[in-house]
């Protein structure tokens, strides 16, 4: 096993991962499988290309990650994400949506069905397996290229039932300061460099953010942060 297997940035091993790959283009499909399964600490359990295929086999597999696309038939994948991830589902499924940014404009909905994160069809083969590694272990993955445009672009579609607690009220300067940062697009290591902190300090600090916010993880973090003003 490779020293990265089973890892992410910021945390430490956990095993054989599994993963259920979906996308609607069989090519970008079997290109993922083969990148993936060709990794000492993931496996892929079964594959698919439509949406109605991936909620029944995330609840056959109980895979720990589905690397799902946004636009497939039968269920686009917004829908199919909400389905196995989102508010009320008993035992949700971990999903990264990996999307082409141009085309499919509803990714950032998909953040709100309760996918964990977000990458680039064109990202590089290691960034996708450390978004894989690093959505299993519990955490979100925003890239960094696009999270300013895609979350500031859509953040305003949030309906007013939906909003989270005005602004700044019950954070420090320094959780503030923190929360901007991950706005930003940046890394644990990233935002201790820029703060002069250790990583784990960020760690505290964006656990005490989600709590104070009643937050469920970084990625709806980034939205209240760009719903509220805190960046733009």
């Amino acid at each position: 096993m490779s020293a990265d297997s089973g890892m992410s940035a910021d945390s430490g091993v956990i095993g054989q991962i599994r993963v259920l790959v979906a996308d609607d283009q069989m090519l970008v499909r079997m290109g993922m499988v083969t990148i993936i399964d060709a990794q000492p600490d993931l496996s892929v359990v079964g594959e698919c290309g439509d949406g109605e295929s991936v909620v029944a086999l995330a609840a056959k597999l109980r895979p720990d990650v589905v690397v799902m696309d946004v636009r497939m038939p039968r269920l686009d994948g917004i829908e199919a994400t909400r389905r196995i991830a989102g508010a009320g589902v008993t035992d949700p499924v971990k999903v990264l949506v990996v999307t082409t940014f141009n085309l499919d404009e509803y990714v950032y909905e998909a953040l709100r069905a309760g996918a964990s994160g977000f990458l680039l069809k064109d990202a590089p083969p290691a960034q996708l397996l450390h978004g894989i590694r690093t959505v299993a272990i519990g955490a979100s993955l925003l890239d960094p290229e696009v999270t300013r445009s895609l979350v500031g672009r859509y953040a305003s579609r949030i309906r007013p039932a939906e909003e989270a607690p005005p602004p700044g009220g019950p954070l420090t300067p320094r959780e503030l300061e923190v929360l901007r940062l991950l706005a930003d697009g940046r890394s644990n290591s990233e935002i201790a460099a820029a703060l002069t902190i250790s990583p784990e300090t960020v760690k505290t600090f964006v656990s005490r953010i989600l709590t104070k916010l009643g937050l469920r993880d970084r990625v709806q973090a980034v939205v209240y942060a760009y719903r509220n003003g805190l960046v733009t």
